[in-house]
């Protein structure tokens, strides 16, 4: 039985629909009464596990699940040992500098060295910063990241801007974009190899429906 490991949030329901127009009905999920945190189709071919975005590069990884969608985000931060099979065009986002818009910073050149970046990707800030030749330092957070700037902890944040909403409520503006991130459909690469009840013919369903999207 194929076992696909589906993100809870933002990409949970396109990730759904996209497998219920592929023959796999994981909508159970979608039942804000429902706790289970794993289903089976009904066909009983699949069942799904419903777990942190950040965690679902980490079941396919260790095995656990076969196939798993996730944004690219989280595989940009995380690293995860695992094959990347299609982009599938939902849950579009990006990853951004940002300041506090009263800041006389109009650019992430424009920040003075060894200033403080708050942020939840600290791998992918980390490279941006090498990558421009400026020593800055990492804040960890995990929260409402926004507030770096606010309280003065921080000079400016990465993360992630859908809208921009958020960044402009809260009197913040982008200075610069490090990556567009969306959703990924991976899977474990011994898995591929080894086409266990026929999961080469369910990614090439998903494959050709993404196209389409």
């Amino acid at each position: 039985m194929i076992t696909v490991a589906l993100p809870k949030g933002a990409l949970l329901e396109d990730s759904i629909q996209l497998f219920k127009a592929n023959g796999l009905d994981f909508s159970d999920f979608l039942d804000k009464s429902n706790r289970q945190l794993q289903i089976f189709d009904p066909t009983r071919r699949a069942k799904a596990l419903l777990v942190r975005a950040q965690d679902v590069p980490v079941y396919v990884e260790y095995g656990q699940a076969q196939l798993g969608i996730v944004g690219y985000d989280v595989l940009q931060e995380k690293r995860p040992e695992v094959a990347h099979l299609a982009d599938l065009g939902f849950g579009s986002c990006r990853m951004s500098v940002a300041v506090k818009g009263s800041s006389p910073y109009r650019s992430a050149l424009d920040l003075p060295p060894h200033s403080r970046v708050a942020s939840k990707f600290v791998n992918c800030a980390r490279d941006y910063f090498q990558s421009i030749d400026l020593p800055v330092e990492i804040v960890p957070l995990y929260g409402s990241v926004e507030l770096g700037p606010i309280t003065g902890m921080s000079e400016a944040i990465v993360d992630l801007v859908s809208t921009g909403r958020t960044l402009k409520e809260n009197n913040l503006i982008e200075l610069e974009v490090l990556y567009h991130s969306t959703a990924r459909l991976i899977t474990h690469p011994l898995s591929y190899r080894l086409n266990p009840e026929g999961l080469s013919d369910i990614i090439d369903k998903l494959r050709q429906q993404a196209m389409v999207l």
